[in-house]
């Protein structure tokens, strides 16, 4: 089971980071998680230099694709060429999620149609734009579409993937783990209530 980390050149490391290092709590032979690229190299918004796991012609059969945000984002989803390689991903057979930015990509692709999203304050106005519904909350889902806004609300984006390809307890053991110490059950609590009105029953 492939799970692909979108990550572009200008990428916020919060976003890509913590999702990637929650995903990855989960220790299975058939599970993993990949930062994925159009180039073999990506730099961060703070000049990480970082080497792709993986290429976009791959995402083609991830089972979840989530796209990562970043200060080019609004140059991501003008690029021709890349929106027709994510052109690929399908919501009525992947799971496909967005952090901050991330929701103006899916928003070019034409996949929030008709559908809300949440996003960062910086992107919400270019969200708006182009003709979606912003939420003012961390977290929303609808049906195997998600959107995250807010860097920390990457935790409940990963935390979704996972409840959604393998359970709640997986998530909440995933979510546990990374928790600050003595707060560890307050906060998988409250992820688990930002994510479970979009779990299916």
């Amino acid at each position: 089971m492939h799970i692909a980390i979108l990550t572009f050149d200008g990428f916020n490391e919060l976003d890509s980071f913590i999702a990637l290092g929650i995903l990855n709590r989960i220790k299975r032979p058939d599970w993993k998680v990949s930062l994925v690229a159009p180039t073999s190299w990506v730099t961060s918004m703070n000049g990480v230099r970082l080497e792709r796991q993986a290429g976009l012609e791959e995402i083609e059969a991830c089972p979840a694709v989530l796209v990562g945000s970043g200060i080019r984002t609004r140059e991501i989803a003008c690029n021709v060429e890349i929106l027709e390689q994510l052109s690929c991903i399908r919501p009525t057979h992947q799971l496909i999620g967005a952090q901050c930015s991330g929701a103006l990509v899916l928003a070019k692709l034409g996949l929030l149609k008709n559908i809300s999203a949440c996003t960062d304050l910086t992107t919400k106005p270019w969200v708006e734009d182009a003709g979606i519904d912003v939420l003012d909350q961390p977290f929303f889902a609808h049906g195997n579409l998600a959107t995250a806004g807010g860097c920390l609300a990457s935790s409940y984006l990963a935390a979704w993937t996972i409840a959604r390809l393998i359970g709640r307890e997986a998530a909440a053991d995933a979510l546990h783990y990374v928790a600050p110490v003595g707060e560890k059950e307050i906060y998988v609590k409250q992820a688990l209530e930002n994510i479970a009105p979009y779990l299916p029953d």
